[in-house]
């Protein structure tokens, strides 16, 4: 049993909204409302969505607040997506970026 003293969303009353899905690399996924894509993403024990321009080494969040492009995604057909400061929606479709994401952005 949880002690409400010690359980950070009874201390602050917190209450979220029903879980909906999302997509990545077409596999249903759940987040919550107010969550980044990085954080559903590790929820779901994903930890890698690109892969490098050189090497296709694996990458995935590593600073978490927008400074190091390592967690980019493609994000409905948008690539270059950072995918810590991009805010799951319901029905995103989410797909690992493959090296520098910019096919189709010089039509």
């Amino acid at each position: 049993m949880t002690d409400d003293r010690t359980d950070p969303v009874a201390l602050v009353g917190a209450a979220t909204d029903a879980a909906f899905e999302f997509t990545f690399d077409g596999r249903t996924l759940t987040a919550l409302p107010g969550q980044s894509i990085a954080a559903a993403l590790w929820s779901a024990g994903i930890l890698a969505w690109r892969t490098t321009r050189v090497g296709g080494r694996p990458r995935g969040a590593f600073c978490g607040i927008g400074q190091c492009h390592d967690c980019l995604a493609t994000v409905n057909d948008r690539p270059n997506r950072r995918a810590c400061l991009v805010t799951a929606r319901p029905g995103d479709a989410v797909t690992t970026q493959e090296g520098h994401g910019h096919a189709g952005l010089d039509t």
